[in-house]
């Protein structure tokens, strides 16, 4: 799969691309969560050991989690994982979107629209009817641009636990044409 939109090609993700999505996995958390999740945690957080754990998760995830990577004139900017709903079986009807993360400086671009429509795309491909996600509560600009992908809040609520301090995570939902 290979696609381009506007100056931004999204394809699958390879293990030579590992490290650029650590990258910006680890840029985009210390970015987008700055002033919601703790300091400390997103201080800890090291592009080179979640490269070690990508590496293992690609392997064990293959043909069940779709990487899907946005370029910009050739250089990796951007990253979305999308694949069955947590928990459910891979020929569910749900899909979920795991993680879609942006080099800050691509934010506003339409790099974060494609990857989204992208992963809208590859779920209706793998057969499934709606499309779920995670979003911290307190990050009102991620669910503004959720709100305009055609996602909204389905109601269900979660709390995870960042360096001590529990964060509430809603879940919202998109029907996938």
């Amino acid at each position: 799969m290979t696609q381009s939109t506007a100056g931004v090609r999204i394809r699958e993700m390879t293990e030579a691309d590992v490290t650029a999505v650590s990258t910006i996995r680890v840029r985009g958390w210390q970015w987008a969560y700055e002033g919601i999740v703790p300091r400390s945690y997103l201080d800890a957080m090291d592009a080179e050991e979640d490269a070690a754990r990508r590496r293992e998760f690609l392997a064990l995830s293959a043909g069940r989690v779709h990487n899907l990577l946005a370029e910009v004139d050739g250089v990796v900017v951007g990253w979305a994982a999308v694949g069955p709903y947590r928990g459910e079986p891979d020929d569910a009807r749900d899909g979920e979107l795991y993680a879609l993360y942006v080099l800050p400086e691509h934010v506003g671009t339409g790099v974060g629209r494609a990857l989204t429509a992208a992963a809208v795309r590859r779920t209706a491909e793998l057969g499934r009817s709606r499309l779920l996600l995670w979003v911290l509560a307190d990050n009102s600009r991620a669910r503004r641009f959720y709100d305009r992908a055609g996602f909204a809040p389905d109601g269900a609520e979660t709390s995870d636990d960042y360096a001590g301090v529990p964060l509430r995570e809603l879940r919202y939902v998109r029907r996938v044409p």
